[in-house]
């Protein structure tokens, strides 16, 4: 047909903050190029601070892993706009703080922005949160943020694949999260399968 336009490679942005916890934004952009899906990396400065003490990577190591990779100052990249069209967003981990400045539409940072836009695109956005035990601050945020069409996925290990080592638990709830943005990661167990 001609002047068709082919729809373009399937995109997740992925961001990473400053909680604990960034193996599981690690894996999500192993898993993505896996499955074949393009990735738009943003990287807080608390995030690249919890990289250094949680991992041997370096900042360059990280951004090798995405095909695409920002600043967090850069409010203009093209992951700030809802016409740049996208799978979704995942946050991996999510930090308190970044959950109450999507929560309350706060784009003060490029992953926020980001954020804020998947949701207004009405696009799934995916927070890994990591945080316990929760006060009522952090409900509220969790409730606001599913409220607007996002889902909060505590990273919470299961079991019932008995589960040896902790790679083993890290790349199921990255899995999953995926699973929530239609991103299916090649033979990952399932239940019943």
């Amino acid at each position: 047909m001609s002047g068709a336009v082919a729809d373009p490679p399937s995109r997740l942005v992925v961001g990473i903050s400053g909680a604990t916890g960034i193996a599981y934004g690690v894996r999500a952009l192993e898993f993505a190029r896996k499955a074949g899906v393009q990735t738009h990396l943003v990287v807080t400065p608390a995030g690249q601070q919890t990289r250094h003490y949680e991992t041997s990577l370096s900042a360059g190591d990280l951004a090798a892993m995405a095909d695409v990779v920002y600043r967090p100052a850069d409010i203009g990249a093209a992951i700030a706009s809802g016409s740049f069209r996208t799978a979704g967003m995942l946050v991996a981990p999510c930090s308190i703080r970044t959950l109450s400045a999507i929560a309350y539409s706060n784009g003060d940072n490029l992953l926020t922005r980001a954020a804020d836009v998947t949701l207004k695109e009405r696009r799934r956005l995916v927070l890994l949160v990591r945080e316990t035990p929760l006060t009522l601050g952090h409900l509220r945020a969790m409730t606001a943020v599913t409220e607007m069409g996002g889902i909060v996925m505590p990273p919470v290990p299961a079991f019932y694949l008995r589960p040896s080592s902790i790679d083993e638990l890290v790349d199921h709830s990255v899995a999953r999260a995926l699973d929530l943005l239609g991103i299916v990661v090649p033979d990952m167990p399932r239940w019943g399968e």
